[in-house]
């Protein structure tokens, strides 16, 4: 065998290479991308639909009913006796309670 030959047989060109690239950014995108943006519209969706009187979760923790909403902030009512309201970010919202979660 003469290095010529050795040369062809051993490179497969940029072909090979490319189709394992793109076999792992084709897993890459099913596995972590997609479901990432179908749970951020997800939350942008439930963020959206808050309305006064939802009990609510927020990311550190507080539970609290909504009692007024400000734009980008929500005003929670975190205790009636003493009334304690406190305003947070919209986007500190992490769940609404459903009636099952609120028992």
């Amino acid at each position: 065998m003469t290095a010529a030959t050795l040369f062809q047989t051993s490179s497969g060109g940029f072909g090979t290479f490319l189709v394992p690239l793109a076999l792992m950014f084709g897993i890459m995108y099913f596995m972590v991308i997609m479901p990432q943006q179908r749970q951020r519209k997800k939350t942008q969706a439930m963020l959206s639909a808050l309305k006064t009187g939802d009990k609510v979760i927020t990311g550190s923790g507080i539970y609290g009913t909504i009692s007024g909403l400000d734009g980008e902030a929500v005003i929670l009512k975190i205790s009636s006796e003493p009334q304690v309201k406190i305003r947070v970010a919209r986007a500190a919202i992490a769940q609404v309670e459903t009636s099952e979660d609120a028992k």
